[in-house]
């Protein structure tokens, strides 16, 4: 018999809930959960509209009004964005406009065929598992009680607020960076937005303040291309040959299909490991804008950022994957900075969850006031506080995969990749810390079908072998 994919339940993993549209993620589902949010938004913040937005992917226009329909059926108002909006603009303005709630149609990074829901907290950052697993339950008595009424033929928004959310966030974002010196600086920004909601935004924030940009992939097509709105190294094959193509202070950046991931690509075609990128970040916020405040990082991103941070007197803290624990200890002021191994990063300053719109217009501004290329100033903080490299791969993950990786948790190799293993974190995947300092890390995606394998190594080339040694690994099992 053929399984009840209508029957799965909701589950929040890292970065939302998300599923293959009509495989996974319905409309019945979206109301479910939506209604669930009003609910708890009428109980916890009454009077308080909550945000609706959605992404480019299809049909996430149609879900946003499916779930705001159901919002309403709980007597919330419901604050609408105008168009496709990216989630570090909605995240702000659930903050900035007073929300009980914001609920984000988008399935981020994934393949175009997928489609999901983002839920952010009053403070503009991601609700507490505590809340999901209350609106999770909810969700699925409402499932389990009928399918609520759908929003019919005739969209309701005409009723409702609609606002602009992009125009503000952008004038905040112009009045944080340093202006004069992106005027001065004559910089070329070339940025690929992979049809995402990023478009608009981040090249427009750089515009007013002088640079000169170059959109690409700057259309909304729902369908990505044909190809998941990932900004990895092998995606950004295009964007590196525009760099190599120019001449002068250049710089490439990419954003994700909701721009809450970033990528980085410097003048000679390089692409950033994202470890590298956030190192870049902090030694310029704490040496040129004054950040304090501590940094908060995951368990998976490099040694080096923990060193930068260090050499300017900032704590670190480390966390396990997820932004979640990296916001709330931004919200907790334990930390002024955050970032992880998959291009999340976040200032205080101006947020508390991950914005892949600030991130690369911060080393927009790194670059235009150091004139330094991004590949000699990482050169050089690598000579300063030692050399390493971290980067992440993924596995489609099938029952046999799953299967394999379950024999090798739990019995760890004693060595891996020439070097002894030092201890085995078996509490999210398979942990390994390796005698040369670096690390390799197993662990499932909390948003799609996939082994994630993250590591550390001393040196690039050390880094391929390794995560090609993990890859033979999690396939073959022990030999």
């Amino acid at each position: 018999m053929a399984e009840d994919r209508s029957a799965l339940p909701i589950r929040f993993g890292t970065g939302g809930w998300r599923g293959v549209l009509g495989d996974g993620f319905d409309f019945a589902r979206a109301r479910a959960l939506a209604g669930a949010v009003g609910a708890y938004a009428a109980e916890t913040r009454p009077g308080a509209p909550v945000l609706v937005v959605h992404d480019t992917r299809f049909l996430a226009g149609r879900a946003a009004e499916e779930a705001a329909a159901a919002i309403e059926a709980e007597g919330v108002a419901v604050l609408r964005g105008r168009g496709a909006v990216a989630t570090p603009v909605a995240s702000r303005a659930v903050r900035r406009r007073r929300c009980a709630a914001g609920v984000l149609v988008t399935a981020s990074h994934n393949p175009p065929e997928y489609l999901g829901i983002k839920l952010v907290a009053p403070a503009g950052g991601p609700l507490s598992r505590e809340v999901l697993e209350r609106l999770e339950r909810d969700a699925a008595a409402r499932l389990a009680a009928g399918p609520a009424p759908a929003a019919g033929p005739e969209p309701r928004s005409s009723r409702r607020r609609a606002a602009d959310l992009v125009g503000p966030y952008v004038g905040a974002l112009v009045r944080l960076l340093d202006r004069d010196a992106l005027r001065r600086a004559r910089l070329e920004v070339v940025y690929d937005a992979f049809h995402g909601a990023g478009a608009g935004v981040l090249d427009r924030a750089l515009g007013l303040c002088g640079v000169r940009v170059e959109l690409r992939r700057g259309d909304a097509d729902p369908l990505f291309g044909g190809d998941a709105p990932d900004p990895t190294a092998p995606r950004l094959a295009p964007l590196r040959r525009a760099l190599r193509a120019g001449s002068g202070l250049r710089l490439g950046l990419a954003t994700d299909g909701d721009a809450d991931r970033f990528a980085a690509v410097d003048a000679g075609g390089r692409v950033l490991s994202e470890s590298d990128a956030l190192a870049l970040l902090v030694d310029h916020l704490a040496a040129v804008r004054g950040a304090r405040g501590g940094v908060a990082i995951s368990r998976a991103t490099g040694s080096l950022v923990e060193r930068v941070a260090e050499s300017h007197g900032l704590r670190v803290e480390r966390h396990g994957p997820g932004f979640t624990t990296l916001s709330a200890a931004l919200a907790a002021g334990r930390a002024g900075l955050a970032g992880e191994e998959s291009g999340g990063f976040a200032w205080s300053r101006f947020a508390i969850d991950k914005d892949g719109i600030l991130a690369g217009a911060l080393l927009a501004e790194r670059l235009a006031i150091s004139r330094v290329p991004l590949h000699e100033a990482l050169r050089e903080l690598r000579r300063r506080h030692g050399a390493s490299a971290c980067g992440r791969s993924a596995l489609a993950l099938g029952a046999r995969l799953a299967e394999r990786f379950a024999r090798l948790a739990e019995a760890p190799p004693e060595r891996f990749d020439g070097s002894r293993v030092l201890a085995a974190d078996r509490s999210d995947g398979l942990r390994l810390e390796l005698g040369d300092g670096g690390f390799v890390w197993w662990r499932a995606s909390g948003t799609e079908p996939a082994l994630r394998l993250y590591a550390e190594a001393p040196s690039a080339a050390a880094l391929r072998r390794r995560l090609a040694a993990a890859r033979r690994l999690a396939e073959r099992g022990l030999r």
